[in-house]
């Protein structure tokens, strides 16, 4: 990291938290939580957090409407990237994106295979780019977003991490 990279400081984004279930409610997400308290003690702003159950258009009209923000830099979503019947936050995503980031997937299950063994071949996490909106899709679980943030996330929303980082497109 050179140093005029070290002096900048902080630039807060602003992330916005989707939790994808068909059970959960503000008092059991336990995962969006997770995710939510991460980014704001790493110092960017939550814009919004909801909750919306596991349908592809459902997901889409959340995902749209964030998209088309231009207030809203980040969204982290989480839930419904396993192989159940109902996880289809992938195949929701998945047409909206410009630009697929695949190396996060494949990363994240990389990471979480240090964690939970051979299961990490059952998430298919995914992320991309869309309308200058970076979009992270996480596991519903809370060690897999505890995971996403730490090892990933949490470096790669930070401009000052190098040699690059998805931070960087937002600086002002």
């Amino acid at each position: 990291m050179t140093a005029h990279h070290k002096e900048a400081g902080f630039v807060p984004l602003n992330i916005a938290v989707l939790t994808v279930s068909d059970t959960r409610t503000e008092e059991t997400d336990k995962s969006g939580k997770i995710l939510k308290e991460a980014a704001e003690k790493s110092g960017h702003q939550v814009v919004e957090k909801t909750i919306v159950k596991d349908d592809i258009y459902q997901m889409r009209a959340v995902f749209s409407r964030w998209i088309a923000d231009s207030g809203v830099h980040v969204i982290l979503s989480t839930g419904g990237t396993g192989i159940a019947g109902r996880d289809s936050t992938p195949e929701a995503i998945q047409p909206l994106l410009d630009k697929p980031i695949e190396g996060f997937g494949e990363l994240f299950r990389s990471v979480s295979m240090e964690e939970i063994g051979a299961s990490a071949i059952q998430s298919r996490a995914i992320a991309g780019l869309t309308n200058q909106t970076l979009i992270f899709c996480l596991p519903g679980s809370t060690g897999a977003c505890r995971t996403g943030w730490e090892k990933i996330l949490g470096q790669q929303l930070d401009h000052r991490t190098r040699p690059c980082n998805f931070a960087q497109m937002f600086r002002a």
